[in-house]
């Protein structure tokens, strides 16, 4: 009875803003796969500063999460610390939990490697390795981990497959990776993630350095990654979160450090938000 009553309120509001009508045309995930990761009260400091405050959110397995929200919010700082990259900072500390299958990856005696393995990351500019060709850059996280696969050349196809590259670069495998074109390096980055199995795949702004052409083609692997892994993507693109993610979270700093205001359905959150702070970011009234 309640559904229908709000759903003519609900179809109104999709059509007054261009972001909703594209958030509504993306739906959430099943959440069939369970709890891919899960943040508990996340604080972080580089150093006296203290830049993210008690953030809690949980990533659902087979879907797309976007961290929305101005610069200098604790986007970017949060997603290290879902795979311990936050440490690598000089002063940087961290309090809270990260569980990955129910295990907090900053426990003692964890194995930061191997949580790297299944938490991988892509970052905002692509980084081939630029003294190896495609193929060795693919394979190149499975010699610095020593994993053995049993036919490499199959594994390289496929994850060149999932990463909308393959047919591209398929008859120059052995060409150096920095030959590629912007967007076919950042994919090209994203294949080399993928070679490792990771369960997570964290993104901070993929697109941000890329054409437009080129960021449809990360958008279009990022859908076709997101049926088999948690994928948490940092973008201040609206339209690119609206397009690609099944939730959003929206993070600001109101003079002090980060906190997340919101998160919810990226339909609800570009369409009818619960905070003021969240509609006048998303109708770009600020940000």
């Amino acid at each position: 009875m309640s559904d229908e009553s709000e759903k003519p309120e609900m179809d109104t509001q999709i059509q007054n803003t261009s972001l909703a009508g594209v958030a509504a045309n993306h739906q959430p995930a099943e959440h069939a796969l369970g709890v891919g990761l899960e943040a508990r009260g996340i604080h972080a400091w580089f150093g006296q500063k203290h830049v993210l405050k008690d953030v809690s959110l949980d990533f659902w397995a087979g879907t797309v999460t976007a961290l929305i929200g101005p610069s200098g919010c604790g986007k970017s700082t949060f997603i290290r610390t879902l795979n311990r990259m936050h440490e690598f900072i000089p002063t940087a500390a961290m309090a809270g939990q990260v569980l990955l299958d129910g295990h907090d990856i900053y426990d003692p005696g964890v194995d930061v490697t191997k949580i790297r393995l299944k938490v991988g990351m892509v970052f905002q500019k692509p980084n081939p390795f630029p003294s190896m060709t495609i193929a060795e850059n693919v394979l190149a996280g499975l010699k610095l981990a020593n994993l053995k696969v049993e036919n490499k050349d199959d594994l390289l196809q496929e994850c060149l497959e999932r990463a909308g590259l393959w047919n591209e670069v398929k008859d120059r495998l052995n060409t150096y990776g920095g030959a590629l074109s912007g967007g076919q390096q950042q994919r090209l980055c994203i294949a080399r993630s993928l070679a490792v199995r990771p369960q997570v795949l964290l993104m901070d702004e993929p697109c941000s350095a890329l054409d437009p052409g080129s960021t449809l083609k990360v958008e279009e692997t990022i859908s076709h990654l997101s049926s088999s892994m948690t994928i948490i993507i940092v973008t201040h693109n609206m339209q690119q979160a609206a397009r690609v993610s099944d939730y959003t979270a929206f993070f600001l700093s109101d003079g002090g450090p980060g906190e997340m205001i919101e998160m919810g359905n990226t339909n609800e959150i570009f369409s009818r938000p619960r905070d003021k702070r969240t509609e006048n970011y998303v109708t770009g009234r600020f940000g």
